[in-house]
């Protein structure tokens, strides 16, 4: 395989650095500072220190328009960058024969109507054409870099797409699965980074084991309800890009949304704990977006609500919390 991956941080280059070893991979950065570091150091000292990036792997840097012909001959072409990006290399890659994925999980921020997208819904409106889907999953780069037993989701409406992926990507570390829900699994990557903070900050505030529980319950239940109003399949969310992200996502140490929570906990402001992090979070750019298209479609989510009051400074920690045990009760479906 001939795989072409742009986007040089923690989750591109820990993909670029496992499918290396068994293809023939292509990895783009958009800073020439950054190639270059990487060429001279052999590792990616920012995203992943410590991980060697393998001798037959290639770092390169062209301006973002001669990506298509970057991409001629690929198998597979993958954009591995934040979801900012994604519609403007879309656009770029609109002719590409090759089918393309992307990694990136959240909606897209507000750009000519009331609600951002989902990757899919932006595919559709600049690249209708374009052969794509999405690879998710619970999935932290520094653990997949470093070759420790990962389970992702292929997923598109595209047969040839899921086939590329996990011919790409399955190895004796990481088992690919295949899924036709593309809306599920982008819906469970983008809410469970919402949902990650909320559980962060109530590790921060110390409120016990059985809040945790209750987060992360109500927090699938939510994360279900949205996906189903997008045309999502409820069992979607009992496999890895819904209940194993989210639980991923919501407990595990390396998780920055997690670490956004623990930081509001603690007193810091949201400009400190971002600064502090050096990486991007994305529930905290893609929680609004979320509570936003929620209310587009009427469906609750008083956890996500509670999340970006939190973040806007309308919420003290402790309020927050009192404000979701405060809420009249009611039947668990």
């Amino acid at each position: 395989m001939k795989v072409l991956i742009l986007g040089a941080g923690a989750w591109g280059t820990a993909l670029a650095v496992s499918a290396a070893t068994r293809h023939d991979v292509t990895l783009w950065a958009r800073d020439p500072q950054q190639a270059g570091a990487l060429l001279r150091t052999g590792e990616n000292s920012r995203y992943l220190p410590g991980v060697a990036l393998p001798a037959a792997l290639r770092v390169v840097t062209v301006p973002p328009t001669e990506l298509p012909a970057l991409g001629a001959g690929c198998d597979l072409v993958v954009i591995a960058t934040p979801v900012a990006a994604l519609r403007s290399l879309l656009q770029t890659l609109r002719q590409s024969a090759a089918p393309v994925a992307w990694l990136c999980k959240g909606f897209e921020a507000p750009t000519s109507g009331p609600f951002g997208l989902l990757g899919h819904e932006i595919r559709a409106e600049v690249a209708p054409a374009l052969r794509a889907g999405a690879l998710s999953g619970p999935s932290f780069a520094l653990e997949v870099a470093r070759g420790q037993p990962t389970a992702l989701v292929a997923a598109s409406q595209d047969a040839l797409v899921r086939d590329a992926l996990v011919d790409s990507f399955h190895s004796p570390s990481i088992r690919v699965y295949a899924n036709d829900d593309l809306p599920g699994v982008e819906v469970g990557g983008a809410v469970k980074n919402v949902l990650a903070i909320a559980t962060g900050l109530c590790d921060g505030l110390g409120l016990g084991l059985n809040a945790r529980a209750a987060l992360i319950t109500r927090g699938l239940a939510e994360m279900t309800r949205l996906g189903l109003a997008l045309g999502a399949r409820g069992e979607t969310f009992m496999g890895l890009s819904g209940l194993g992200d989210l639980v991923l996502t919501a407990t595990g140490d390396l998780s920055r949304n997690r670490r956004v929570g623990l930081a509001l906990a603690a007193g810091q402001t949201l400009p400190q704990a971002v600064a502090a992090l050096g990486h991007v979070a994305e529930g905290v750019y893609c929680a609004r977006t979320v509570v936003q298209r929620a209310a587009h479609l009427g469906v609750e989510m008083p956890i996500s609500r509670a999340v970006v009051e939190l973040l806007d400074g309308r919420l003290q920690p402790a309020a927050a919390v009192a404000a979701l045990m405060g809420r009249e009760a009611t039947s668990e479906r």
